[in-house]
């Protein structure tokens, strides 16, 4: 990469997408919810099934309400055994982004469902869990507009951030600069303004942040903060 391209890609690392998880914001009051953090790039939308995780989230139903009433982009993220059954529905009905984890299913299946993303015109993605080592994606990443980065184990919010990643994720950045630039690099999980700074000093492209965006008196603020860390 030359000197040029080696400054414009650090200038981008600097500005981070944020994707606000609505696992951490109140169901009761949705609409407000998603209308308070319009200013994210994308909306996280975290499927669970109670079985690859241990506990159940939400699901197609209210994921088309979600769609009906924003047009930020969705990051639905399936914390679900056997995805291909699944991923393709989610992005035929409006996700933008679909990624799913590649501990959930056997390779012939990843394969089909990012396939199945893709004739839907939409992006694909593999999420991997803490103790995944980064070599997991190398037989899909050609294929792959985003990698998935868990910074605390699947499965539920507010945990803290666990630092030992940012080693995976570095590694991740360099195989992604070699092998698909053009794939974004998202972190999951305990972000914050500081853990922020420490994932996109790694790489990060994409903060996903739940608690710390929802649980911020000004959302707007909030996002702004995380965004414009260097």
């Amino acid at each position: 990469m030359n000197e040029k391209a080696n400054r414009e890609t650090d200038t981008k690392r600097k500005r981070p997408k944020i994707a606000p998880s609505l696992l951490s914001a109140d169901f009761t009051r949705l609409y407000d919810e998603i209308s308070s953090v319009a200013t994210a790039d994308y909306l996280h939308f975290d499927v669970m099934d109670g079985v690859f995780v241990p506990n159940i989230s939400i699901g197609l139903p209210v994921f088309d309400a979600v769609r009906r009433v924003t047009d930020i982009p969705l990051d639905v993220h399936l914390m679900i055994t056997e995805p291909s059954r699944y991923a393709a529905r989610f992005a035929e009905r409006g996700a933008d982004i679909v990624s799913f984890h590649v501990e959930a299913d056997d390779p012939e299946n990843i394969a089909r469902a990012i396939a199945g993303i893709h004739s839907a015109g939409k992006r694909a993605g593999l999420a991997l869990k803490p103790a995944t080592a980064a070599a997991a994606v190398l037989p899909y990443i050609t294929l792959l507009d985003m990698i998935v980065v868990m910074t605390v184990e699947p499965g539920f919010g507010g945990q803290k951030f666990m630092s030992g990643q940012l080693t995976k994720l570095a590694a991740l950045r360099e195989l992604i600069d070699e092998k698909n630039p053009r794939c974004e690099l998202e972190v999951d999980g305990g972000v914050d303004p500081e853990t922020a700074k420490l994932c996109t000093r790694h790489g990060a492209s994409v903060l996903v942040a739940g608690s710390d965006v929802f649980g911020a008196r000004d959302r707007a603020a909030r996002i702004e903060e995380i965004r414009g860390v260097v």
